[in-house]
């Protein structure tokens, strides 16, 4: 980090163990994401409740090229975040979430799907309900029966449709996807 952490109490008398296992979680951050500028940890004990007990929020604010990440941890109804090293651990956790994330998006990291066969109606007979389809692994047989409601209605030959699998059986689906 460019800036020294900053650890703000509120409504807490400072600590330093709670301190280090602060810096601690917050030099981990960095193998998630190396440009981080600074980070903000606020911990606060707001109230007492009479028989929940004390319950801790924390909020962490990352510093990024983009602008700023902000976590924040303060359910009223865990009664977990009874205990701030809890409370710490899962804000931290939910930080290093979000910034994996942040780290995907400046990377241009995007899930691959698989492709979608290449399909389209050669004929087709409405009277009788079926058609035929040509696709990258040979032709094939179009049933209305195996259409979305109305879908087998509106197609027309060039239409491209696609391959549905269900119950390890492959069907084919008369989805418009484009026209060729």
């Amino acid at each position: 980090m460019q800036l020294p952490l900053q650890v703000t109490y509120r409504d807490l008398a400072p600590s330093q163990a709670v301190t280090a296992k602060i810096r601690g979680k917050a030099d981990k951050l960095e193998r998630f994401y190396d440009r981080i500028t600074g980070c903000r940890v606020m911990v606060e004990a707001p109230h007492a409740h009479r028989h929940k007990g004390r319950i801790f929020h924390v909020r962490i604010g990352l510093t990024v090229p983009d602008g700023e990440l902000v976590v924040s941890r303060d359910h009223h109804d865990r009664p977990g975040y009874t205990d701030l090293y809890v409370a710490i651990r899962d804000a931290f956790d939910a930080a290093g979430r979000k910034l994996k994330a942040y780290a995907r998006r400046r990377r241009g990291d995007v899930k691959a799907h698989d492709a979608q066969p290449n399909e389209r109606v050669l004929r087709i007979a409405s009277e009788r309900g079926d058609g035929v389809i040509d696709s990258d692994d040979g032709r094939g047989i179009l049933h209305r029966n195996g259409s979305p409601d109305g879908a087998f209605d509106a197609l027309h030959v060039e239409v491209e449709v696609h391959s549905v699998e269900e119950n390890g059986t492959r069907a084919r689906t008369a989805g418009r996807r484009r026209e060729v």
